[in-house]
Formats: C-alpha cells, sequence, structure tokens
C-alpha cells in the first residue's frame, strides 16, 4: 500500500517503571492519522493500583494525586482496542508499550491480539536513517525541526511521534518497503548504552564488544555489537582493539 494512502495509528504510554511484571500503566495516548492530517484520538490517565516511584514521576512528572479516581487500566482497555482496531501502530520502542498493554490485558482477561499487531517502530527507523546525533524522540525532533510540545507525558510524545515518523519514512514510497527494511537487523553508527554510550563501535574496545555481545540486547544492538568484533577478527582494527596502551 502506498504510504500515502495508509492509515496509522501512534500510540505511547507511561508506566510507573519499566519491569513488564512489576509495574503498570499510568497514561495511554493515540492518534490515528494518515500523513496528510491527524483523524482521532485516544488518551486517558489510569489508576495503577501501585506506588508511583519518586525516579518515574522524575521523568513523566504524573503524581499519585492525578491519578486518584481515574479509571483502572482493565476499565479502558476494551475501548483502547477497540480504537487500535488492525490499523499499523507507530511508536518509539512500540514493543514495550504494546507489551504492557497485552499483559494488562491479561491480568484483566480482555481478549488481546497485541502481539500480533503490525507495527513500524520509529526507533528503528531511527537507526536506519544514521544521521541524528542520537535516536531519543526529543533529538530526532529537533534534529527534523519538528514540534516538540514536551517529552514524557504520553499525548505529547505521540504529536511528537507522528511528525519525526513523517521524515522517516521520506525515502520510501510503500508501507511494505518500510517492513522490508526493518525485516532485517539494522547496523548501528554509534553505542547508545553503558559507559561507551555515543562512540563510534570502531572505537569501542574490544574485550567491552565481546563481553556486550553476551548481553541480552535488542537484535539490531547486538548484530551492530557482532560486526563490528567479526570485522576487527579480519583485520580490520583488531590488534588496535587489544593493544592497552592503543587509546593512550
Amino acid at each position: 500500500m502506498l504510504l500515502e494512502k495508509a492509515r496509522f495509528i501512534c500510540l505511547d504510554c507511561e508506566f510507573t517503571g519499566l519491569d513488564l511484571e512489576q509495574d503498570r500503566i499510568l497514561e495511554v495516548a493515540a492518534i490515528r492519522f494518515t500523513l496528510e492530517k491527524n483523524l482521532e484520538e485516544f488518551e486517558t490517565l489510569c489508576d495503577p493500583e501501585t506506588p508511583i516511584s519518586e525516579e518515574s514521576i522524575a521523568i513523566h512528572h504524573i503524581t499519585p494525586e492525578m491519578v486518584k479516581g481515574k479509571p483502572k487500566v482493565g476499565e479502558i482497555l476494551p475501548t483502547l482496542l477497540e480504537f487500535i482496531g488492525k490499523d499499523c501502530v507507530v511508536g518509539h520502542g512500540i514493543g514495550l508499550d504494546l507489551e504492557m498493554l497485552d499483559k494488562a490485558a491479561k491480568r484483566a482477561h480482555i481478549p488481546s491480539n497485541l502481539s500480533f499487531q503490525p507495527t513500524l517502530d520509529t526507533l528503528r527507523l531511527a537507526r536506519l536513517y544514521g544521521d541524528s546525533p542520537n535516536n531519543s524522540l526529543g533529538t530526532l525532533a529537533a534534529h527534523f525541526n519538528a514540534s516538540n510540545p514536551g517529552a514524557h507525558r504520553a499525548k505529547n510524545d505521540v504529536e511528537m511521534n507522528i511528525e519525526v515518523f513523517k521524515h522517516l519514512i521520506k525515502r520510501f514510497k510503500t508501507v511494505e518497503q518500510v517492513r522490508g527494511a526493518l525485516s532485517k537487523p539494522i547496523k548501528m553508527r554509534f553505542m547508545p548504552l553503558g559507559k561507551h554510550k555515543g562512540r563510534p563501535f570502531s572505537e569501542i574496545p574490544l574485550a567491552y564488544l565481546q563481553w556486550a555481545a553476551r548481553m541480552d540486547f535488542d537484535q539490531d544492538l547486538l548484530f551492530s555489537i557482532r560486526l563490528e568484533i567479526k570485522k576487527r577478527k579480519k583485520g580490520g582494527g583488531f590488534s588496535h582493539a587489544t593493544n592497552p596502551f592503543a587509546e593512550l
């Protein structure tokens, strides 16, 4: 399908934390849109029925007082799932949002097909694009000179993500082309986390790469790490990486 004729749902959730078993959903926002315009939206705060850590409040500024008396996630899920329907869901690291929602549906004994939902992840699209200083949503918005209403509230992130998505897919004509590009591991240019965050993979010590290659990272990061290790073992910088004096 041509991208200009396709319809999407952009979705974002805010959580009490990132533990899939222990943490809960605080806020959900979704906007149905085409590349031409936004069509309709869904937005609500949720009572998580669990404490909100100070660390989480510092990120999204959602306090216990704000969610007091709000609907529980099980009460809003039927409406949200109907809103999403079968449309392709766009989001930044969208897998986490959908997994949290799917687990909430299971706890509430609500039928859900979210694990089979077609998705387009703007975090992976940003890695494929490769020319932003980093791939956070706020940085991408600044890079593309897109509107930034302020990050880490669900609706703000959705609005910002829609604009970023439109820039990231400019090189494609069809939805199938985008999915095809995302169906393979993506070679990343910079380490996105840890003590070498922001450094090109070529500058990271081999011992660290070998350690990182054994971690439970996502497919793109592991692919990029292993590709760099393989390159060095073939002679593309192996001796430099193993020399303890090389960086002095």
